[in-house]
């Protein structure tokens, strides 16, 4: 079977699952998107590596994959989501060293946060596109205004209120905010208020 590659499309808070969030991946050539289900860790662990603003303090569990891996030598091929089993998606991580390859089982989640870190492409086959796949437009799904910023974990019911307690700080009160929000490894808040100064700026 031939691989379809897949591009993150955005993250947002699940309205089905309490405390998950739905990471949705979009064929590269189609109009095809594939919805994951992944924890709030997770979520955090994907928007960070695919942030150029926000850097942990310290490093998270993905980071320190990608440092370990790159000390030895060991690069990260692709990603293949290659099996959906009651709604779980199974991935693979395909890995060389000294040009012998190996390919390990890995949680999808995990895979992509890994995958995004190496700049190394997500596949998926034809028959899971067939089965879980589903057409999505996403300003509908996401607004519009967000759909470009859905990394970001916004969470719908709390936007206004975080708009309204944004708009009366300065652009130093929310430069200083970020930085503690980072320092705190509390990367939701640290990307509304990134989102906030990009807005002023």
């Amino acid at each position: 079977m031939s691989l379809i590659q897949l591009t993150i499309k955005g993250i947002s808070y699940s309205q089905t699952q309490s405390g998950a969030y739905a990471l949705v991946l979009s064929e590269m050539n189609g109009a095809r998107t594939l919805p994951v289900i992944i924890g709030a860790f997770e979520a955090q662990s994907i928007a960070i590596a695919l942030e150029t603003e926000i850097r942990p303090p310290r490093p998270l569990t993905h980071d320190l994959f990608k440092t370990f891996s790159d000390r030895f030598s060991i690069k990260i091929k692709e990603v293949i989501i290659h099996k959906l089993v009651d709604g779980v998606f199974f991935s693979s991580l395909v890995c060389e060293k000294d040009g012998i390859e190996e390919t390990l089982d890995a949680r999808t989640s995990d895979a992509i946060a890994i995958a995004v870190r190496f700049q190394a492409p997500i596949y998926t086959y034809e028959n899971i596109l067939e089965k879980a796949g589903v057409f999505l437009k996403i300003e509908e799904e996401f607004g519009e205004e967000e759909a470009s910023e859905t990394d970001s974990l916004d969470i719908e019911d709390t936007a206004t209120k975080d708009q309204n307690t944004f708009t009366s700080l300065t652009l130093e009160e929310l430069h200083n905010q970020l930085d503690d929000a980072v320092v705190d490894e509390n990367y939701e808040l640290a990307a509304k208020l990134r989102d906030e100064i990009s807005k002023r700026s």
